[in-house]
């Protein structure tokens, strides 16, 4: 592995408050993810199933995790299947890992094959009545022509046992997901020391005329070389209009000498990811109107993110967030009281230069799992992103953190990432 050994108790702590939740006489199947395929024989680089990983640890594909609280034997209460070691796999694919190492990670101690999967799994369902399955809900983008792992398990199971009843493990992991433990916040706190090493090379190389993807490749260099697994998620170098564009990702174009970049960026350790932003000028200074957007977007980012504490409803939080940048974008000469007073409430004056939510959950996933009609709780780990987005003046800016909630506030897990306009222009002017 990459990253260094995460303790066992973390995913026996994980099993053991999932099966809690669980019907009685059940038991849950959890299946990692697929190899995709690219072109030809090559393959795309494999991501976990973050549920199986939740509850086992295992970073390997072809694996299925069986949790049968009520099982009669012990040792049936949870049962790992993986991809067997042979001659042949050795030759072309190097190791997987053993039934011992599967063990030392999970703390699961029967480890099975996964062709033993099937018979194994048909001596289970005549004692239990109830079948957890996994299913990726947590999604907002349409994948209706990709047929998963896990989807092909749930078509399995309902033919070859159509009596049993059915319920959704994303259930109970949407419930535990959001609140972290100690140990997961450290490794988020890892990701996020290594997105501050990627950070701080940009601020090395920054200068104009270099390419956005040249400052996207600083990100690379630093989560491989640190020990992440990749970038988080595909980074954001949007120079000039392009940060006027949420999710521009192509980084192709040109730094130019006025110009503000605005990146956005996280790395993946463990499974476990950070995800920041952060604007610098191309030329090491920043223009009058550049700082002025950018002070207000810090300002909305500093007072915004006071409101991420336990007991917040999200969309009271949201509320709140768009009255501050409201208030910053009539300070800009943006928008004026005038326009605010006559607006349309379903179309309010500010989304023409503020346009997306600020707050989300972090952990496994980018976006993590939980749901906003919960209250934030102490634990749980949350982005705050304020922006402006002025297209007609060729100026993009959002700043974002990752924020702990604790029983009064939260803390903030990126504050050594540089923020303040003096510590940017100074370590941008006077690089190594």
């Amino acid at each position: 592995m990459r990253y260094d050994s995460i303790p066992v108790s973390l995913f026996v702590n994980n099993r053991e408050r999932f099966a809690a939740k669980m019907q009685k006489n059940s038991l849950a199947i959890l299946t990692s993810n697929d190899v995709m395929p690219n072109n030809a024989d090559d393959v795309m680089g494999f991501s976990q199933n973050n549920d199986l990983f939740y509850l086992s640890g295992i970073n390997q594909d072809e694996t299925i995790l069986v949790l049968f609280p009520d099982a009669f034997k012990e040792e049936n209460k949870a049962i790992l299947f993986v991809k067997e070691v042979t001659e042949h796999t050795l030759l072309w694919d190097g190791n997987f890992l053993t039934k011992e190492e599967v063990t030392a990670i999970s703390g699961i101690k029967n480890v099975k094959w996964v062709h033993e999967f099937e018979k194994t799994l048909q001596l289970f369902a005549f004692e239990a009545d109830v079948f957890y399955l996994g299913h990726n809900e947590h999604i907002k983008r349409v994948t209706s022509e990709i047929e998963t792992r896990q989807d092909r398990m749930i078509k399995w199971c309902k033919e070859k046992y159509p009596l049993h009843q059915y319920d959704r493990a994303a259930k109970i992991t949407r419930e535990l997901r959001p609140i972290k433990s100690s140990k997961e916040v450290d490794l988020i706190k890892k990701a996020v020391a290594i997105s501050i090493q990627g950070f701080h090379g940009i601020l090395n190389a920054i200068r104009p005329n270099i390419k956005e993807y040249e400052l996207e490749a600083e990100l690379s260099y630093a989560t491989l070389k640190n020990g992440g697994s990749r970038q988080a998620f595909r980074s954001i170098v949007a120079s000039g209009e392009n940060a006027c564009s949420l999710h521009y990702n192509s980084n192709d174009n040109v730094c130019k000498e006025n110009e503000m970049v605005l990146i956005d960026f996280g790395s993946c350790y463990a499974n476990y990811n950070s995800d920041t932003t952060r604007c610098i000028p191309v030329n090491g200074t920043f223009s009058p109107r550049q700082k002025a957007v950018y002070e207000s977007v810090l300002h909305c980012l500093k007072e915004g993110s006071k409101l991420l504490k336990p007991g917040v409803l999200s969309k009271d939080y949201e509320l709140q967030m768009a009255k501050l940048i409201e208030t910053e974008l009539v300070k800009l000469g943006l928008i004026t009281e005038d326009e605010i007073a006559s607006q349309n409430p379903e179309n309010p004056a500010y989304k023409k230069y503020f346009m997306h939510g600020t707050a989300h959950h972090l952990g496994l996933d980018v976006h993590d799992v939980g749901l906003y009609s919960r209250p934030f709780e102490k634990g749980m780990v949350l982005t705050c992103e304020p922006g402006i987005y002025i297209r007609e003046e060729g100026i993009g800016c959002r700043l974002e953190n990752d924020y702990l909630l604790t029983e009064n506030g939260n803390i903030n897990l990126s504050e050594a990432l540089p923020i303040e306009i003096a510590d940017i222009e100074s370590l941008i002017q006077n690089k190594k």
